[in-house]
């Protein structure tokens, strides 16, 4: 979708929240996730469109109203009346998107929970894991909880920790990437580092295992692009083993997908305000490949 500015002074999350169907805090995600271009590039939700301005929206998914819940079962870890915190296992979409409305973490959650939320695209996703990514991640119950934990999570107060095994040998016992990420011009659903239209992505790791020709490696990121831990493994030499979108290495198992698991969630509850720590051991299909490499 793209829009002409006719008239300027608006901020740019107001202008389109009153010159298209989409709700404002629809069009907040769409900014965050730099689904909205202004001249070829990202803008803040608080820009001042101007006059000839060209706005382009790229719509990933549709506004989904009558979302159906779904008996699909869920490894949780934890629950109160404001949050759960689950173990997603492998394999699990987790909000619907265009073509692909059923059968997702989502459904799952409705199904569970008693889940109260405007956004009824993706009612409870405080934050992502991709499909074939397990492991440990919060949901909200209510409205309240979830602009809360989202604002926590923008403000790097919760610490989230994966495990990723990486092809080749990592020497150093620990680093730090910092390269911004942005779309791949020439692959829309792909990421890349790049200087275009991208944001700051800054992910640390720290070697636990070295095998003769693997790494098991653990992250903590600083900040939480799409796809970022396998985007920037892979910018810097060391694809996620199995990844069968980045890397273009050996798959060794095509069902199971990469091998990257959120192992750990750290945060203070954002109504009780107290501590909170889950952690999840991987998933038995992640040990198995693991186990057929040998110890370096």
């Amino acid at each position: 979708m793209k829009l002409e500015v006719v008239n300027d002074g608006d901020r740019l999350d107001k202008y389109l929240n009153l010159n298209t169907d989409y709700s404002r805090s629809k069009i907040q995600s769409l900014i965050e996730d730099g689904d909205v271009l202004v001249n070829n590039e990202v803008k803040r939700s608080s820009y001042k469109v101007k006059n000839g301005d060209v706005i382009e929206i790229t719509i990933k998914e549709e506004d989904i109203s009558n979302l159906e819940k779904e008996n699909i079962p869920l490894d949780i870890l934890y629950e109160d009346k404001y949050l759960a915190v689950i173990n997603k296992q492998s394999g699990l979409v987790t909000h619907p998107a265009v073509g692909n409305y059923n059968h997702t973490l989502v459904n799952a959650l409705l199904y569970h929970f008693n889940i109260s939320d405007k956004d009824n695209i993706r009612p409870g996703i405080v934050h992502r894991l991709d499909k074939d990514t397990s492991g440990v991640m919060v949901v909200a119950k209510d409205e309240k909880t979830h602009e809360l934990l989202s604002l926590m999570i923008k403000n790097k107060e919760v610490e989230r920790k994966y495990l990723a095994l990486v092809w080749g040998v990592i020497k150093c016992d620990r680093g730090k990437i910092d390269a911004p990420i942005g779309r791949d011009i020439n692959n829309r659903q792909k990421y890349v580092v790049t200087d275009i239209n991208s944001k700051e992505a800054i992910t640390n790791f720290e070697v636990v295992k070295r095998f003769n020709n693997a790494t098991l490696i653990m992250c903590k990121l600083d900040t939480g692009r799409t796809h970022q831990i396998r985007v920037h493994l892979n910018y810097i030499g060391y694809p996620v083993v199995n990844d069968l979108v980045y890397g273009n290495r050996k798959i060794i198992d095509k069902d199971f997908g990469q091998m990257l698991h959120s192992v750990s969630i750290k945060f203070k509850h954002p109504i009780t305000n107290e501590e909170l720590y889950f952690t999840k051991d991987v998933p038995e299909r992640f040990n198995e490949i693991m186990n057929m490499f040998v110890d370096k």
